[in-house]
């Protein structure tokens, strides 16, 4: 654990990071046999796998910190809604395959930096996490990326597809960059990069495949913002309902 920040901010740090790619890498699962062609249906359960096994390491690595005797099943799966303090872009529903990989698109292209400024954290632990990381998220952009633009760039269906899920998201991307007490605190003791700072780098990737895909970027009349404090919409609540249903069902079940 760094020795220049409290348990409590280092674990509320590594939560907020945890619960996002639980959240998203359940939505992502979700595709698994309704993806629209055989490739997508090995590739998106895939990414998911990968955003779920960062979860596990970061879950694994908070009960360590919190010191409270929780594992990663515990924390996982046992608090209730309010108590996960993931974006709300992550628990966005599915909605269809153009609003699935435009939401993929606006978390990897927000990670992917975040990850790259964690390879030099002063933790050891979560440099080593971001080490892999790096690199599955590496993937996730590109392979988004590349279907917003196939998406974009395609019919006049897709093309309206892919706009109205543009406008859709417009709400849930500024949350991604907040700052707070937890942030500025974790900034200061050279564990992880501002999220704030991160907004040019999410650009210079997003803004080649919105031009590449013909698309205009949508400037939010308003942002939706929350999670971090638990406060969230009623599609994490039933997300949850399917994702804790076997560990409330049958307490203490393991594989």
């Amino acid at each position: 654990m760094a020795a220049t920040v409290s348990r409590e901010v280092l674990t509320a740090f590594l939560l907020r990071l945890a619960d996002d790619h639980l959240v998203i890498g359940h939505r992502l699962s979700e595709w698994c046999g309704h993806a629209p062609m055989l490739e997508e249906d090995l590739a998106m359960p895939n990414m998911a796998l990968d955003l779920i096994g960062q979860a596990r390491a970061l879950y694994q690595y908070a009960g360590e910190v919190e010191g409270k005797g929780r594992d990663e099943d515990q924390i996982a799966y046992l608090r209730r809604e309010r108590d996960y303090v993931n974006c709300l872009l992550a628990e966005r529903e599915n909605g269809d395959f153009a609003h699935t990989m435009l939401r993929q698109l606006y978390f990897a292209a927000f990670m992917q930096p975040l990850w790259q400024g964690m390879l030099s954290s002063s933790d050891a632990h979560l440099a080593g996490i971001a080490a892999k990381a790096e690199k599955e998220v590496a993937y996730h952009v590109r392979h988004a990326g590349e279907w917003v633009v196939r998406l974009g760039d395609g019919t006049p269906e897709s093309t309206r597809r892919m706009r109205a899920a543009v406008d859709a998201l417009a709400p849930y991307v500024d949350e991604l960059f907040e700052s707070d007490d937890v942030t500025a605190a974790i900034v200061k003791a050279g564990i992880a990069p501002d999220p704030a700072t991160l907004r040019p780098s999410f650009e210079a990737i997003v803004g080649p495949i919105f031009a590449e895909a013909g698309l205009e970027w949508v400037e939010a009349s308003y942002g939706q913002t929350g999670g971090r404090q638990g406060r969230h919409g009623e599609a994490l609540g039933y997300l949850l309902a399917d994702l804790q249903h076997m560990q409330r069902t049958y307490p203490g079940m393991v594989w």
